[in-house]
């Protein structure tokens, strides 16, 4: 089914061309999702998000990029967005875990990661991982998580962000310089907490 073809058939509600659209995308935008928000609930919630934004403006495509490119679009401004609309109250979460105990009563808790001897094993590694790419600026992380997590090729990232080509580059440079530094930074704390 061409993109012609499945945007018609999803303007006419037909049922072959919204499966069509559940089969080849519904995975990719969780995926997507996933790797902005950090929590699969959360990404498979923006997913149903996406697809109602599909069904809703399908009439507005005017095929100017691929229907692909559309969907990834639409994927990453509705996961920023929800990252932007979620950041207060996650930070009041986060105050609140740690002057709170379980039961409800006040205590400090320690905001160190765990250490098992002296290496971080892989769930510690993605974690970190993911706490990095999220401070970085938006377009940054936006780039490198269309690059290294959904492996797009440049062209198609420039699609989806509206910028030039140079423009993907620059960012997945400066992204790559900043998840350096900030990795370098942690692991040398880390290392000097154990010695």
């Amino acid at each position: 089914m061409t993109d012609k073809e499945l945007i018609s058939g999803i303007i006419n509600r037909d049922n072959v061309a919204i499966q069509h659209l559940v089969v080849n995308f519904h995975k990719k935008v969780i995926k997507t999702a996933y790797y902005f928000v950090h929590d699969m609930q959360d990404a498979e919630d923006l997913a149903q998000d996406v697809c109602i934004e599909i069904l809703e403006s399908a009439k507005h495509f005017k095929g100017m990029s691929s229907l692909n490119t559309w969907i990834y679009r639409i994927t990453v401004n509705k996961s920023l967005n929800f990252i932007r609309k979620n950041k207060r109250k996650q930070l009041f979460s986060q105050i609140e875990a740690v002057f709170m105990n379980r039961d409800g009563s006040h205590a400090v808790e320690r905001l160190e990661p765990s250490y098992i001897d002296t290496k971080f094993d892989d769930g510690e590694r993605k974690v970190l991982l993911g706490k990095s790419i999220n401070t970085l600026p938006e377009n940054q992380r936006t780039a490198f998580i269309l690059s290294k997590y959904d492996e797009l090729p440049y062209k198609e990232i420039a699609e989806i962000m509206n910028v030039s080509l140079a423009s993907v580059e620059q960012l997945l440079h400066r992204a790559k310089m900043n998840l350096q530094k900030k990795l370098i930074v942690h692991y040398a704390e880390y290392s000097t907490k154990k010695q």
